[in-house]
Parts: structure tokens; sequence; C-alpha cells
């Protein structure tokens, strides 16, 4: 296409001289005393245009030559820019291939150059990513003394300017990240909270502070952190539930007594509390520590919607409250039986429906419920053997010594 052009424009210049200088008889006079000549238009014209072309390369040329060392000079300059990115490239490319000892090489080689050659201008980036990939690679390599010292640098770079903000956010958050796998659970909280807010909030540094929490065996922070990454969706629904639920687990075992496991229980999220799950652990634990009126406090509200619950929520409250037995009240009986009656199948209901009335002394209707479940395999072997005992001790106490040592001989053979 551009030979076409340039065709044209040649056969448009060959019509226009043609047109004007094909008839033009005029002469143009030059006087340099004495002399005079006398040249035709055509020719003048001609030999102005030569004479402006050879003037232009000419000086083209002048320019060219006094500005060689210049140019020679800036030639030089980029060779070196571009042999410092491709060492940069070269140690990114080896570190992602696990070659950590050549990328930490290529990165001081990329620094080494950056640092010879002052005319190519501070570069506050480029040098801090150089830090941090000879700082990753000496992490991989467990050599953190100079690990600690390359990131030393890179922060200091990035105080220089505020277009280094992103590569700092990024140092900072991988600083925490080493320190988790160094098991220093202090460092990465520090680190964290040298954050700005907004990029504490990033999903990422919600993740290492939860690792964090966790390491350093703070649960109640933990499990704020992770309602926090539940909110933003960093983990999916079922997901989220379950490590929720884990952490105020964790978090009401951390306690230590009653007093303790009061505080934690009222620190918790109400959303928490209306775990099943959670709220019998909590009352198993408050039972094993004697306060077995409170441990009932806590279920009676599961107690009292157990038809809406779950199958496996049944069977954590009713487990809970057979450890919270101890002092139980007769109020509590309409609530136990409604909740059987509901869901007649349920062998769990019966069975903390047998402890109860056990606990109560109604031994006949103790005597019914616990037969049910003694037999009934759904239950766990724990709470078969649990129900056996209690009815050998019914026959001892009515004295049929016979059925009492059967029903330790069932007892006995459940594995």
């Amino acid at each position: 296409m551009r030979t076409i052009i340039w065709l044209v424009l040649l056969f448009a210049a060959a019509v226009v001289a043609a047109t004007f200088l094909g008839a033009n008889d005029a002469l143009v006079t030059v006087f340099w005393a004495p002399w005079r000549i006398d040249v035709s238009f055509n020719l003048f014209i001609i030999v102005l245009v030569l004479t402006v072309g050879v003037v232009y390369v000419s000086l083209q040329g002048i320019n060219v030559l006094v500005g060689l060392p210049r140019r020679a000079r800036e030639w030089r300059l980029s060779k070196r820019d571009r042999s410092a990115q491709q060492a940069l490239r070269e140690s990114l490319a080896l570190f992602f291939g696990a070659r950590y000892t050549r990328a930490h090489k290529a990165a001081q080689r990329a620094m080494t150059i950056h640092d010879e050659t002052p005319e190519l201008g501070r570069d506050p980036e480029f040098t801090m990513l150089a830090h941090l990939l000879a700082a990753g690679s000496m992490h991989r390599l467990q050599d953190r003394v100079r690990r600690d010292e390359h990131l030393a640098h890179a922060l200091a770079a990035s105080r220089s300017t505020v277009a280094t903000r992103p590569a700092e956010e990024g140092a900072r958050l991988l600083a925490a990240e080493w320190a988790l796998e160094d098991r220093d659970a202090d460092r990465a909280l520090e680190l964290i909270g040298e954050l700005s807010p907004g990029v504490a909030r990033r999903t990422q540094a919600l993740r290492l502070k939860l690792q964090a929490a966790r390491l350093a065996q703070q649960p109640l922070d933990a499990l704020r952190t992770a309602r926090l990454l539940a909110k933003h969706q960093g983990f999916s629904q079922s997901a989220a539930a379950g490590l929720l639920r884990s952490l105020a687990i964790e978090a009401l075992e951390s306690a230590r007594d009653a007093d303790q496991l009061r505080r934690v229980w009222l620190q918790l999220d109400a959303a928490d509390r209306r775990d099943a799950f959670v709220a019998a652990r909590a009352a198993t634990l408050m039972a094993g520590l004697g306060h077995a009126e409170d441990a009932r406090g806590w279920l009676k509200p599961f107690w009292e919607q157990a038809a809406s619950l779950g199958s496996e929520e049944r069977a954590e409250i009713s487990r809970a409250l057979v450890k919270a037995l101890p002092g139980l009240g007769v109020d509590w009986l309409p609530r136990l039986e409604a909740a059987a009656t509901a869901d007649a199948r349920d062998p769990h209901l019966a069975y903390a429906l047998g402890c109860a009335l056990a606990q109560l002394q109604l031994w006949g209707k103790a005597r019914q419920q616990l037969e049910r479940c003694a037999g009934d395999e759904a239950l766990s072997g724990r709470e078969r053997r649990a129900a056996w005992r209690q009815l050998a001790a019914l026959a001892e106490r009515e004295g049929d010594l016979a059925r009492s040592q059967r029903c330790l001989k069932e007892a006995a053979e459940i594995e």
C-alpha cells in the first residue's frame, strides 16, 4: 500500500511539472559583478531544490555526528536497564519454578546492575520487588537472617514514595505469612496490626489473622475474624458454619473455671449461642465444673423446641442434659416428655427422658424408657452401657439380683 501511494504521488508530481514547466520560457538572471548569468527558470528551480536537499541532508548528518556520544550513552543505559529487568523477570520465573538459590542470585544481579548505574535514577518499586524476591527465596531456603535483611531493605525502599504502597502492603502480608510458617504468632499479629484498616479487611489479611489467632490460642479473636471472613464470603456456607462452631467450642474449652466459662459464653455472638452443638458443649463443660443448674439453663431453649431440631442436634442436647441431671427439678419433666412424644422413634430423647426419670426416682417409667434404649444400636456403646448399668441399679434396688447381674453382663458385652 505504501508503494502504491508513492507511485501515485510521483505521477502527480510528474503531471504538475509537465503542466507548469513544459512551456515555461522564463529566465532567471543572476548578477555577480562583473558577471551576469542567465539561466532558465526550470533549471533554477531544480538547482534550488537540490541545494536545499543537500543542505538539509548535511545538517542532519552533522546533527547525528554531534549527537553520537549521547546516543551511545543512552544505548548503554538502555541495555543495562534491559539487563536489570531481564534479571528480575528471570528471578521471578526461577522462584515460581522452585529454583530458589538461582532466583536469589538473579535478584541480586538485578539489584547490582541497578545500583551500579546511577544514571537510571532511583526506582524504589524495582528495588523493593527485587528484595522481596530475594527474601522469598531465602525463606524457602530456611535462611531467616538474610530473609529478614532483604525484607528490611524492601520496607525501607517503600518509604521513599507513595507509588510503592501496593508493594509495601504485599511485603507486610508476605512477612506475616512467613511468620506463621515460623510458628511465630505474635510477630504475625504485629505485622497484621501495622496494616491500614482497608488492607486489614482484605480476605487474605483476615485469613492470616485467623491463622495467627488460632496459633496464639486466642479463640475469641479467631472467632470474630472467622465471622468477618464468612461475611466477606471467604468460605462456603457449610465450611463457615463448621469453622465458627469449632472455634466457639474451642473458646469454651479454653475456660478454666465456671466464672470464666460464663464470661466466654456471654462473649459469644447470639448466633453461636443459638447453635445446639455449641450450647451442648458449653452445658457439658459447665456440668463438669459442678454447675448443673447453669448448664440446664443454657439447654432449656433447645428442649422447648426440640421437635424442630435435627437428629444430630437432638442427640447432642440429650447427651448434654444427661451430664447436667444432678439437681433436676420436676418442672423439666413435662418438657422432656413432650419432646420424647413428638418424636417417639428418637432413642436419644428416650434415653435422656429415662435418665431424668431415674434422677427423679420415678423408677417404673424410667425402666420402660431405659429398656427401650439399652438395645437400640442407634445409640453409642457408652450410652447403651450406661442404660444397662442404670437398669442393673434399679433391679438391685428392687432386690432382683439375678436381673441386675444379667443387666451388668449385657453392659459388659457391648464393645
